[in-house]
Parts: structure tokens; sequence; C-alpha cells
């Protein structure tokens, strides 16, 4: 039997409206936004693509990432979050790879999942999220 393997789980778009950013994965692609909830000083709806969710996140607080992702870079995408089969393993192997780490240990994120991130200047300035379990 294979090993699990990482996988992409979401990409996390920061936006100014959930409902301006979801009309074209509605009005064009048909799809459903699932219902809105606040994690992180986020609010955030997402729209399912196969196994890989587009999560949309619009600042829940005026001082969140969010908002301040917002004040200096405007909307766009925010991070990758990739689903792992062992969250604490991956975490362990970032940090003695020598990978900065943003949380070092997990914390609960959206939809109730262990989620860490991994800071951007160690990524090739991309903000990566590691999160586990199945999709869903």
């Amino acid at each position: 039997m294979s090993q699990p393997r990482a996988r992409v789980a979401h990409i996390g778009i920061a936006v100014g409206s959930l409902d301006e950013a979801a009309a074209f994965y509605r009005e064009v692609l048909g799809l459903t936004t699932s219902p809105s909830e606040t994690a992180d000083g986020a609010q955030i709806v997402s729209v399912r693509l196969g196994d890989v969710d587009v999560e949309f996140l619009t600042p829940a607080t005026p001082d969140g990432p969010i908002a301040r992702f917002l004040a200096r870079r405007g909307p766009g995408i925010h991070h990758i979050c990739y689903r792992v089969p062992d969250l604490d393993r991956a975490l362990a192997s970032a940090r003695s790879h020598g990978y900065g780490l943003i949380d070092e240990h997990p914390r609960t994120g959206a939809g109730g999942r262990r989620i860490a991130f991994v800071h951007p200047k160690s990524t090739g300035g991309i903000l990566i999220e590691l999160t586990e379990g199945a999709p869903g």
C-alpha cells in the first residue's frame, strides 16, 4: 500500500466582499458557496472544485491578518494550504530543515481543523498553510 502524500487542500484569496468574489463561481461555474464561518480574524466562505476548495477571506476584525494583507497588497491570493498525512511530522521536518514557522505548534483553523503556517520568507514568498485530515 502506498503512503499518503501531501496535496492541495485549498487556496485562500483575500477579498473585500465575499459575495462579489464568489459571484463568478456561482454565476459562471454554477457552484454553491459554503456557509460563512469566522476564523483567525477572517470571515470565510468557500467553493469546492473537485477535492480542492477556493476560500474567500474578508476581514472580520480591522486589525487581523486579512485586513493587514488587503491594506498592504490589495485583493489576491493570500495563501496555499496543503493537506498532509501527519501535521506534527510535517512541522518537525520543516523545523529540522530550517523553514521559519509562524505556528510552532498546530492550532485550530476553519472547520475545526488543525493547521499551522510556514513563513513566506522561507518559502519563496508564498504563505503556506499545512493541515491534516480528510477533505471536506
